[in-house]
């Protein structure tokens, strides 16, 4: 078996390098050492570290789709979109500059992107909002202008920004959360997202102890992997609860539209009682009587005059 693992074409043994390493590499595929449990555990990281990369190109896609298609930010706290965006972005580029592997956080770049869609989204969608134009102008000049400060802040800074990760992950979920209990309801809110979310903070949890080791970031993982439990227990809780408001409301305004246009009293009054006993259970039209036509004939317009004695 080893005599073909070794002997793989060129194009597969530089992707397997690439990825793993040439001394993994070399264990696990040419040697086939299963032994190897360093080895097994660095290659496992790094499986789940593409795989969540590849993954975070679509995680918030169904949430977008929601928005889009219903037209509505309903049950979406926009703070807490903001606040969840920042903490990405500074996550981001926390890793890129102290070099880490890109399989440790390459998901993190497309969540900021996909968050920031969703955010200028919330805003477009909010109802009753005079300075809406206003607003979207001022959120993707921020978004910018955020991008461009972090890339430019020295390593220093950018160390205390990931350490206010924590709380910040802390104040995204949050509103987000007191929304739903109030609501009893998660609206627009995306499930695959939410347990798209829930894996992958499980799966980051290893991968950065595996690959980097970095105890802030692990927080930060941590932190978020409770916090996202919160909201699929919600999503649990109130699953269909929005719908079931939203028929009650529709139907309590039906009942109340329906007036009687004359004396604007509601129709369900003018319903005839139900028939007795003896009475057949079809309703009688009753014809309504109408005067005869007048004529146009010189007696119809004679007039008749008492006889005087």
């Amino acid at each position: 078996m080893t005599s073909i693992t070794r002997n793989l074409p060129w194009f597969i043994r530089d992707l397997g390098v690439s990825i793993v390493g040439q001394e993994c590499y070399t264990s696990l595929v040419e040697n086939l050492d299963i032994g190897d449990v360093k080895c097994i555990k660095y290659s496992l990281s790094k499986g789940l570290g593409i795989g969540i990369v590849v993954g975070g190109t679509i995680m918030k896609v169904p949430q977008l789709l929601l928005i889009v298609n219903a037209r509505s930010a309903r049950g979406l706290s926009l703070s807490a979109y903001i606040l969840e965006t920042l903490s990405y972005a500074i996550t981001l580029f926390y890793s890129f500059r102290n070099a880490f592997p890109f399989s440790t956080y390459g998901e993190n770049l497309f969540l900021t992107i996909q968050n920031a869609i969703i955010t200028l989204l919330i805003i477009y969608y909010s109802p009753h909002d005079p300075s809406k134009s206003q607003n979207l102008a001022l959120g993707a000049v921020s978004i910018v202008a955020t991008s461009f400060g972090l890339y430019a802040l020295p390593p220093s800074y950018l160390s205390a920004l990931q350490i206010a990760t924590l709380p910040l992950s802390l104040f995204s979920k949050l509103p987000q959360i007191r929304q739903n209990a109030r609501a009893r309801s998660t609206g627009q809110l995306s499930a695959f997202a939410v347990i798209a979310q829930i894996a992958g903070c499980a799966a980051r949890l290893f991968t950065t102890a595996a690959e980097v080791g970095d105890p802030i970031v692990l927080a930060g993982f941590l932190l978020a992997l409770i916090l996202n439990l919160v909201l699929g227990a919600q999503m649990w809780m109130y699953w269909g609860q929005g719908q079931v408001q939203t028929k009650e409301k529709s139907s309590g305004y039906d009942e109340f539209e329906l007036v009687d246009s004359v004396n604007e009293k509601p129709r369900h009054q003018f319903e005839q009682p139900a028939p007795a006993p003896w009475q057949p259970s079809t309703p009688v039209q009753q014809r309504i009587a109408t005067p005869p036509p007048r004529s146009s004939s010189a007696s119809g317009t004679r007039k008749w005059a008492r006889k005087v004695d």
